[in-house]
């Protein structure tokens, strides 16, 4: 490759960072369309392959996916904006419990001595009647964007985009890859063919089963903690559930908040134990059933790399950073695997008769 392609190229990558950087406030909706498509494009290629025109069989998973996102949100808002109100409720019992039994607790067994003052019980009251006032999640969001007509107009209409761009993108995917490869440039073609099908497999992997893997911990984790008595089990369950993307992240934040909850609930430190029983199993199954099972070992993803792809993401780009995270880092991983097969292959790296020498040395006789 010549320099002046070279330069051509990063030129054109830098314009294109700094376009987007430009326009991430109206981006959003289109990149979560984009998203969206791309998780449901296989079920359509699969109804499209069993008879039905194209946009038939898009209409069918829009409207099966559409009314599957509506029925969630009336089932799961109300309960869980009832829970939210229960927690905050329950925020001087849960202060008194902290000063009267956990303080002493940690004073004698431990010797540390935590001087809170009033603070955590003006805290609980503050937020106990801030919830009163506000009137629960839908009145508090509503009046928050009532403040401003442009921001409350800007609000519906990313949020009318986001269907509208699902369904034309869907619709129009398999037509948009195949222009999208016509124009990749003839020399490159094979290689850019086979990353983009390499870290196809690892995003479809992730997206797909891993979210797979967060709906069923979120329903095993409430069902588990309703079992036992928790009056908080949904926002515990839930709450565990989304953040277990992130492995034993997951199952430490609901240990944590579940142990605390159950035992300021309880009054007594052996409710712990069911709580731990609890996610044990949905750790096990876990490990065992759920991850091999919806995810394979395709992912490729460490844990690390995708907490500080979304952080950066979101530092740089907002919102939109986030979205765009994992599927950057899903590309930036599988080019950083070919590099590094191209550098094992390299005279840089050695020959291979050296390499192998030093890797088994002969022995002495």
């Amino acid at each position: 490759m010549s320099d002046s392609r070279r330069w051509f190229i990063l030129t054109g990558l830098g314009a294109s960072a700094w376009l987007i950087y430009l326009l991430a406030p109206i981006l959003t909706p289109f990149v979560a369309g984009a998203l969206l498509a791309y998780l449901n494009d296989p079920l359509a290629d699969r109804l499209e392959a069993a008879g039905l025109k194209r946009q038939t069989a898009v209409i069918v998973v829009f409207l099966v996916v559409a009314l599957a996102a509506i029925l969630a949100l009336l089932f799961l808002l109300p309960l869980l904006e009832a829970q939210v109100g229960r927690l905050l409720d329950n925020l001087p019992a849960f202060a008194a419990w902290f000063k009267t039994s956990a303080l002493p607790w940690l004073r004698n067994r431990f010797g540390v001595q935590i001087n809170l003052g009033g603070g955590l019980d003006q805290v609980a009251s503050l937020l106990g009647a801030y919830w009163q006032e506000a009137g629960g999640v839908a009145t508090a969001v509503a009046k928050s964007l009532s403040h401003s007509g442009a921001v409350l107009l800007s609000w519906i209409m990313n949020l009318l985009l986001i269907p509208v761009v699902t369904f034309y993108l869907l619709r129009d995917w398999d037509v948009l890859v195949a222009h999208i490869a016509e124009l990749l440039p003839r020399p490159w073609a094979p290689t850019a063919k086979g990353l983009a099908r390499e870290a196809d497999e690892v995003l479809s992997a992730f997206l797909r089963g891993q979210f797979s893997v967060m709906l069923a911990l979120g329903t095993l984790y409430s069902i588990g903690l309703w079992l036992v008595g928790l009056d908080l089990a949904l926002l515990l369950g839930v709450t565990a559930g989304l953040v277990s993307f992130v492995p034993y992240l997951g199952a430490a934040v609901g240990v944590v908040s579940a142990s605390v909850a159950a035992v300021s609930q309880m009054g007594e430190f052996w409710a712990v134990l069911p709580v731990l029983g609890v996610f044990a199993v949905g750790h096990v199954l876990e490990g065992v059933v759920l991850t091999p099972w919806l995810v394979g070992d395709k992912i490729g993803l460490h844990p690390v790399a995708v907490i500080f792809a979304v952080l950066a993401g979101g530092q740089l780009f907002g919102f939109l950073g986030v979205l765009m995270a994992l599927p950057l880092a899903s590309v930036v991983m599988v080019l950083l695997r070919h590099a590094h097969g191209l550098y094992k292959d390299s005279e840089l790296y050695g020959d291979a008769e050296v390499t192998a020498a030093d890797q088994d040395p002969p022995r002495k006789r």
